[in-house]
């Protein structure tokens, strides 16, 4: 109301114009991380390659820092050839 009072052309706030949208940036879907578990907005194509085995950045930084954690299916992996080997012998 005061800024009518201040300028009697102004008409107010109609929303924000189409040019405030980004359409350069692409379309994000969620996708659970397999190794934490919590839900991360990624690009769609990431999202369809990816559904089943993504691993969120963090997890990824958390990895390649010397982590002495494994992700699941790394586990997985030594679990299998460790009974493989104790077969073997």
């Amino acid at each position: 109301m005061a800024m009518k009072q201040l300028n009697p052309d102004y008409v107010g706030f109609r929303g924000y114009g189409e040019d405030s949208t980004s359409s350069s940036e692409p379309p994000l879907e969620k996708v659970t991380c397999s190794r934490c578990g919590r839900t991360r907005n990624v690009p769609v194509g990431v999202a369809a390659d990816h559904q089943d085995d993504y691993v969120c950045a963090t997890c990824q930084e958390e990895l390649g820092e010397g982590s002495a954690e494994t992700a699941p299916a790394e586990e997985e992996e030594e679990e299998e050839t460790a009974v493989e080997e104790a077969k073997e012998a």
